[in-house]
Formats: structure tokens, sequence, C-alpha cells
């Protein structure tokens, strides 16, 4: 289940952004605000809950 706060993946090969993880922000109406974070830049993108996965998150090494 997606909800706000989730890890998604992108898995929709057609998108620019396929394969990127991000954190959902919001859920309404079969879409999600997902943001990306990466380096000098932040962006929200709106995805159809269709074209995401939950990722699990993992822990680093210890």
């Amino acid at each position: 289940m997606i909800l706000p706060g989730s890890i998604v993946r992108v898995t929709n090969a057609d998108d620019t952004y396929y394969q990127f993880e991000g954190l959902v922000q919001r859920v309404a109406d079969g879409k999600a605000g997902v943001l990306f974070e990466g380096g000098n830049w932040d962006k929200i993108v709106t995805f159809n809950l269709s074209e995401l996965e939950a990722v699990e998150p993992t822990t680093g090494k210890r």
C-alpha cells in the first residue's frame, strides 16, 4: 500500500523518471505526488498509483 511517507520506485519504462526512487508526499484521486531529491535539486512529480511500486527501506551497514 502506498501512503504519504512511503518510499516508491517508478515502474513505467516510458517515463523520464523510470527506476528513480522518491518519497510520497500526498495521495489523492488515484495519483501520488512523489518528491525526488538529488544533489542540488528537489522536484515533486505526480504519477498514477499504477506507475509506482513500494520499496522496502534497507538499513545501512554498521
